[in-house]
């Protein structure tokens, strides 16, 4: 059954007011003339309200619990909808944190099945094959961060039998471990998992950003320092080949392989400088306090912050959250998958200030501030724009666009006492964990510390190639409709539109 709600039946638990007069009251202050989301800021029963408001709101565009549709995935890919495949992922790490933040369990059920049912049985490891013709590392990697998330909040356990949070992590880790390429460039994981997939001939920031993260967090979760010597691998190999400018700290998004990686595409986007900053965080926390990660995150907060909060496009507008290489002040050229990424840049932002508290002085002003914009973006129902500084209602709607919402909400709440930061194995972890998951054959099962992986501990990258592939040649006429769909992306980044059409494919 699909759980639905309108704006004035959510239960009074699910909006944690701490009494009946409370909830009228703010609904009250909901129904009034002013047309835009009314939050008080300084109010923690206020900003959960709204997140409730804006939560039921992002859940109607999930129809994976009803008839004939697929738990985990949002309405798509194209043409059946707009939505790709890693999205639906992005949407239950969304949720993970709503309930983390919130400690509303109203959605629980419905997140559990979904990380759950996409993750590939009995492979487990987020590769689908049902997604194969447009299955990337980032779009793999974006499944593995919520289960990673959900291991780290101790979201409630999947039962026995069925594939456990920190396991599912280490699945993708590994299977993406296997995919580092020394071939070109020196290294760095493809954007394209299947070699027929448009787009593997490109190596991008986000890609790698997701892999250096999840080595981050894992490092610290199992106190296993593979997984941190990776990340450092990952991050030395983004500065050596250009995509992190180490002089102004500007994340860059990707170049071609045929190229050795010096065509750099200079576009640059919130979410992937956000996923290095939350991953420096974790690494500034794991090792102490490491001089070198205290400089990359201090280095890379400063810049993030200017580059996607601070710059605005004209005198007058709002500080608020922005995607500058899309979001421009004549138009707004972003796809569906870029109008989604100011939620994920809250949450990251917001979560890494308890990994390293030096940071909290100047990110949650500015989140702050963001907030109060993009809560005049909204409708009183909870119902969100895109655009955030124009301090109204702009009429571009979507599960992008209300997670973005959500995300932007629950960050404010980071500094409430009950919200606790990530957990690790040995201080409060429940998740089972597998450092040899994504491999075939039977796997031991993982007690506290893990040990060190080893190169015979992980999947071949041809076995899985080849299993890809030949899905793929049996799905060509889905993957013809696919083709040109990087010289779409390359089009967006320019400005301009595929000829007869009046939208881009639309893929990061």
């Amino acid at each position: 059954m699909p759980r639905r709600q309108v704006s004035f039946s959510i239960p009074v638990e699910e909006c944690h007011i701490t009494t009946m007069l409370s909830t009228v009251v703010l609904a009250l202050a909901i129904t009034s003339t002013r047309a835009a989301l009314n939050v008080d800021l300084d109010s923690a029963d206020s900003i959960r309200f709204a997140a409730g408001l804006v939560a039921s709101k992002l859940m109607d565009y999930y129809h994976g619990e009803e008839p004939g549709q697929t738990p985990g995935i949002l309405p798509g890919p194209p043409p059946a909808g707009p939505y790709y495949w890693w999205e639906g992922g992005a949407l239950w790490g969304t949720m993970v944190d709503y309930w983390h933040y919130t400690h509303s369990q109203f959605y629980n059920d419905l997140t559990l099945r979904a990380l759950v049912y996409q993750a590939n049985p009995p492979h487990n490891d987020y590769m689908p094959p049902n997604w194969t013709a447009s299955l990337g590392n980032d779009d793999q990697g974006f499944w593995g961060m919520s289960a990673m998330l959900a291991a780290e909040t101790t979201f409630k356990n999947p039962p026995p039998g069925q594939p456990q949070w920190l396991a599912l992590a280490q699945a993708v880790f590994n299977t993406q471990a296997e995919r580092w390429d020394t071939r070109y460039c020196n290294g760095g994981l493809r954007w394209q998992i299947p070699l027929s997939n448009n787009g593997y001939n490109y190596k991008n920031s986000i890609a790698n950003a997701i892999f250096f993260n999840l080595g981050a967090r894992l490092a610290r979760y199992t106190n296993n320092r593979t997984y941190a010597e990776w990340a450092g691998k990952t991050w030395d190999w983004m500065e050596g080949v250009g995509y992190i400018d180490k002089e102004n700290w500007n994340v860059y998004d990707g170049g071609h392989v045929e190229g050795n990686c010096t065509d750099i595409n200079r576009a640059q986007f919130s979410y992937t400088a956000a996923i290095f900053v939350q991953g420096c965080g974790f690494l500034y926390n794991y090792t102490n306090g490491e001089q070198k990660w205290r400089d990359r995150l201090e280095g890379l907060t400063n810049r993030t912050l200017n580059n996607f909060f601070l710059s605005q496009p004209k005198a007058g507008t709002r500080p608020a959250a922005m995607e500058p290489s899309c979001e421009l002040e004549e138009r707004n050229q972003c796809t569906t998958d870029m109008l989604s990424f100011k939620g994920y840049l809250h949450r990251w932002m917001a979560q890494t200030t308890q990994m390293a508290p030096f940071v909290r002085g100047v990110v949650m002003p500015v989140l702050r501030e963001s907030v109060r914009s993009m809560a005049e973006s909204c409708l009183p129902d909870g119902t969100c724009g895109f655009r955030w500084n124009r301090g109204q209602y702009d009429g571009n709607t979507g599960a992008g666009q209300q997670m973005n919402a959500l995300g932007a909400l629950v960050s404010l709440l980071v500094e409430q006492p009950e919200v606790k930061e990530a957990v690790t194995a040995k201080n409060g972890g429940t998740s089972a964990g597998d450092p040899n998951a994504g491999r075939e054959g039977e796997v031991g099962e993982w007690e506290g510390e893990s040990e060190v992986i080893t190169d015979a501990d992980r999947v071949g990258a041809a076995v899985v190639t080849i299993l890809m592939v030949g899905t793929v040649m049996g799905m060509m006429i889905w993957v013809s409709a696919t083709t040109g769909e990087e010289e779409e992306y390359a089009r967006v980044m320019r400005g301009e539109k595929k000829k007869g059409k009046d939208r881009v494919i639309e893929r990061t």
